[in-house]
């Protein structure tokens, strides 16, 4: 889990989104959701995750916030 995260932290704080341990998991799943790919998959969720951010990276941003301050 979180193999991708340390190339992340940027987008994090552009989110708004505290990377601890205890938001990892939560993290994790919503990214999976964001780019379709099943949960725990790593390489093929890294894999889309640097496509949409080479593509939109504004709109990622503004969709991982979303999902962050609608979860349940």
């Amino acid at each position: 889990m979180t193999c991708y995260f340390r190339h992340l932290k940027e987008v994090f704080k552009k989110a708004g989104i505290e990377d601890i341990p205890q938001n990892r998991t939560e993290i994790d799943r919503i990214i999976h959701d964001i780019v379709s790919v099943k949960y725990k998959i790593c390489s093929a969720a890294w894999r889309q995750i640097k496509t949409r951010l080479a593509q939109d990276e504004a709109g990622f941003v503004s969709k991982l916030r979303e999902e962050w301050n609608n979860r349940k």
